[in-house]
């Protein structure tokens, strides 16, 4: 096990990091490699942050478990495999599996660091001032880090609601717990609409548990383009996940470990074994000592930063969730590392920084989803009537061998404005979204235009090549 710090080892760090998720590693991983002395404080017994953890990785290795289970159980009859008897998953046999992968990446984080150079203090960090962070360690032992530049990698957390705003509310688990879980609920209510909310209940209904899901609106995911709203929604319910629209939790009454009641402001009653917050994150700013040294939050607790990662402290910066744009693991790797070039990396990266515009995003929904971009809506708001939809629905190949009642849809989507038709969003649903859009992401981030798009051959059979064959 590569060393933990317990104590300074130099006078004065080049950069100190408080937190050592994915942006914390990235960031300080990058100083390093310019020759600067570098420390990471993380107050968790391991690296990684949200995305390794309890997040990203875990998330999609429980995505890919419950995509076979759908393929086993609906479609190896359609392509004449026989003889295979019906799929059981065995939950409490997977999560120590897939426990030790993440085991396995937080050790490769420790390493990583300690042949790059990059010392891991095991600690709360907290400012004590402009230039310093004070480290108390799990025994309750303090010290201090003096520091030329300092970084607020923190991240996030789920917020759940409190008791006094829903009685019973801390009888429900949130997404941290979701990946806690020794045994699989037969019965399940996810509370929430967005992409957590429906991947964890996508995962939960593939994998044969009993799922409802309330939302307070008509449809999931509402932020994102309606055509992805209106087309995932309906499969959703399909595929046999329960979904109560227009419906706010009022109360849960029962105890944990036994039947929970659900009750909602439309009168219903919802028994279930869990249930699962999934209404949204903040960031982690409580006790880091900002307000004392004046670096500043928003009403919502996030830290303000300029384009740069500036915070309103000079030589202090946030990267990430903390600051609250754009809250994927891969912006807080890209923004950790162009600060470390800026800092560090001399003339040739004097004003590198990351532009937050046209990052693409995935949902491991099921189907998957994929977008970059503005949505149709956005679109027509920024440009009015310039703005021209290219789209298609159809099924992808590999269910033509599949039963009618198991066959995804699949949307491909362009938005594109003026007469040259610069394409300002992609928004796509069906069978390997989640691999499709990288490569249509950097068209976009490029400024493709609709004719780029047409003079590209296209990849036969795909799905993919809907994209270049829109009419």
């Amino acid at each position: 096990m590569p060393p933990i710090f317990d104590k300074p080892t130099t006078e004065k760090y080049d950069y100190v990091l408080i937190g050592g998720g994915s942006g914390g590693s990235a960031s300080s991983r990058r100083a390093a490699s310019y020759g600067k002395k570098v420390a990471v404080v993380e107050v968790d017994p391991y690296l990684g942050g949200t995305c390794v953890n309890v997040g990203c990785v875990p998330k999609k290795i429980m995505w890919h478990a419950a995509d076979l289970n759908d393929k086993l159980a609906h479609h190896t009859s359609g392509y004449k495999f026989a003889g295979i008897p019906k799929p059981k998953f065995d939950w409490a046999s997977f999560k120590p599996q897939r426990d030790a992968y993440i085991h396995k990446l937080n050790g490769i984080y420790a390493t990583n660091f300690e042949r790059e150079g990059v010392e891991y203090h095991h600690g709360r960090g907290r400012l004590s001032s402009p230039t310093t962070v004070e480290v108390t360690r799990p025994d309750g032992q303090t010290y201090t880090l003096h520091a030329d530049h300092i970084t607020l990698t923190v991240g996030g957390t789920p917020t759940i609601p409190s008791d006094e705003q829903v009685p019973g509310a801390s009888l429900g688990i949130d997404s941290d717990g979701f990946f806690d879980l020794e045994e699989q609920p037969k019965r399940v209510a996810v509370i929430g609409a967005g992409y957590i909310a429906v991947e964890l209940a996508g995962v939960l209904n593939s994998l044969g548990s009993e799922t409802h899901l309330v939302i307070r609106g008509e449809t999931v995911l509402r932020t994102f383009d309606h055509t992805i709203q209106e087309t995932l929604t309906p499969w959703m319910e399909k595929s046999g996940v329960n979904i109560h629209k227009k419906s706010n939790v009022v109360k849960v009454e029962g105890e944990k470990g036994q039947t929970l009641t659900v009750f909602t402001d439309k009168g219903e009653k919802i028994e279930v074994d869990t249930v699962l917050w999934a209404i949204g994150r903040h960031s982690l700013t409580k006790d880091l000592g900002l307000e004392e040294i004046g670096v500043k939050l928003n009403p919502k607790g996030d830290i303000i930063v300029d384009e740069y990662q500036n915070t309103t402290v000079k030589n202090i910066y946030a990267i990430g969730d903390v600051q609250g744009k754009a809250l994927l693991t891969p912006v807080a790797i890209a923004a950790g590392r162009r600060l470390s070039n800026r800092l560090f990396g001399g003339e040739r990266f004097a004003n590198d920084k990351l532009d937050y515009h046209n990052i693409a995003t995935v949902v491991f929904s099921h189907p998957t989803i994929g977008t970059v971009g503005l949505t149709e809506a956005q679109a027509r708001e920024k440009y009015g009537d310039s703005v021209k939809i290219y789209k298609s629905s159809f099924r992808a190949l590999y269910f033509s061998m599949i039963e009618e009642e198991h066959k995804e849809p699949t949307v491909y989507k362009l938005v594109v404005v003026g007469p040259e038709e610069r394409v300002v969003g992609v928004h796509i649903i069906g069978q390997g979204s989640d691999e499709v859009m990288q490569g249509f992401a950097v068209a976009v981030k490029m400024g493709a235009t609709k004719k780029d798009f047409d003079d590209t051959v296209a990849i036969h059979p795909t799905s993919g090549e809907e994209l270049v064959t829109l009419r």
